[in-house]
C-alpha cells in the first residue's frame, strides 16, 4: 500500500514545532568544542595551539580534517598525518570552520534518526561544501567569499533536518518516508503541508540560538528560496542553491529543480559559458567529499 502525505498528517499527533523553536531549553545545545572553536580568536601563536590542542583531542574531526587536506582537488601534494601538519597545508581560518561545521554535525549522535539517514546527510553536506569551493575559484575576487566561511556555510546548511529529527523524531520519520516516495515533489512543498515550519527555517532558529554569525544564519534560512528580498547580497546563498541544482542527488534528495539558467550564474559573477567546465569540476568535487567522508 502506498504512502501518502495526507496519511501522514492524519496520524500525526505531535508538538507545535514554531513554539518549540521558540522554548531554548527545546533546543540542542551547541557541541561544547564547537562552542570553543567559534570563540578563539585566530590571531596570536597561543590561540592557535588552543585551537590544535582542541581538534587533536577529537578523533572524528581530526581524522576528517587529515583527509580532507590529503584531498588531491584541495592542492595536497604530500600525504599528511598529523593536524598540525593539515593545517599548515589548509590554513588555520579554514581548518577552524571545518573543525567547527564537524563538531556542529556530531549532534546526530544525540538524535534518534529513525528514517532519516545520517549518512546521507553528512554526504550531501560534505559535498555541497566542496562543490562551493569549485563554484567559489571561478567567481571574481571581488565578490567571492572566503573559502573557511564557504566550507563551514556548505556543511551546516541542512542542518534544520537534524532539529527536526531533535524536536519531533516522528515527523521527522513522516518527511524522510515521503521524500522517498513522492519523487515528484520538491522537499519544501512535502514540508509546508506536514509541519508548521520547514527544515531551512529550523535550522536558521537554531543557528541563531547558538549566537552563529549573520551570514551563516541566512544560509540556512534561504538556501532553497535564494532570490527573495532578504537573501539580497548574500553570494553564498546563491552558491549553495546552484551547488544543490549540480548535486540535486547527492546525499539526501531533496527534489530541488535542476534547471540552471544563466542567471543562476551571472549573480555569482560567473561567465554561463563556463557553466559546463565548472559542472565537471564540481563532480570531481563531490568524489573528493564521498571520499573524505
Amino acid at each position: 500500500m502506498s504512502t501518502n502525505s495526507t496519511d501522514v498528517t492524519a496520524c500525526n499527533q505531535n508538538i507545535d514545532l514554531r513554539q518549540a523553536v521558540t522554548n531554548i531549553d527545546a533546543l540542542p545545545a551547541m557541541p561544547v568544542i564547537a562552542q570553543k572553536l567559534l570563540a578563539l580568536q585566530i590571531n596570536a601563536d597561543e590561540h592557535e595551539r588552543e585551537m590544535l590542542m582542541l581538534i587533536e583531542q577529537d578523533p572524528q574531526i581530526s581524522a576528517k580534517i587529515i583527509g580532507l587536506s590529503n584531498s588531491a582537488k584541495l592542492g595536497a601534494t604530500r600525504k599528511t598525518t598529523s593536524v598540525k601538519e593539515a593545517t599548515l597545508l589548509l590554513g588555520m581560518n579554514r581548518v577552524k570552520s571545518i573543525a567547527t561545521g564537524i563538531a556542529i554535525m556530531s549532534l546526530s549522535t544525540e538524535v534518534s534518526t529513525g528514517k532519516f539517514k545520517i549518512q546521507d546527510l553528512w554526504l550531501h553536506s560534505f559535498g555541497i561544501a566542496f562543490a562551493m569551493l569549485g563554484i567559489a575559484r571561478a567567481m571574481p575576487a571581488k565578490v567571492r567569499p572566503n573559502d573557511d566561511q564557504v566550507f563551514l556555510a556548505g556543511i551546516l546548511h541542512d542542518i534544520g533536518y537534524l532539529a527536526l529529527a531533535f524536536l519531533d523524531p516522528k515527523r521527522s520519520d513522516d518527511l524522510h518516508v515521503l521524500l522517498s516516495v513522492e519523487s515528484d515533489r520538491p522537499v519544501l512543498s512535502i514540508e509546508r503541508e506536514i509541519l508548521e515550519i520547514c527544515h531551512d527555517e529550523l535550522g536558521a532558529e537554531l543557528a541563531r540560538h547558538w549566537n552563529l554569525p549573520d551570514e551563516i544564519i541566512a544560509v540556512l534560512r534561504y538556501h532553497h528560496t535564494p532570490d527573495v528580498v532578504e537573501a539580497a547580497g548574500q553570494p553564498i546563498v546563491h552558491m549553495i542553491s546552484l551547488a544543490e541544482k549540480l548535486l540535486a542527488s547527492f546525499g539526501i534528495n531533496e527534489h530541488v529543480d535542476t534547471n540552471i539558467s544563466d542567471e543562476d550564474w551571472e549573480v555569482l559573477g560567473i561567465d554561463p559559458s563556463k557553466a559546463e567546465e565548472i559542472s565537471v569540476q564540481v563532480a570531481e568535487q563531490a568524489e573528493q567529499a564521498a571520499a573524505v567522508y
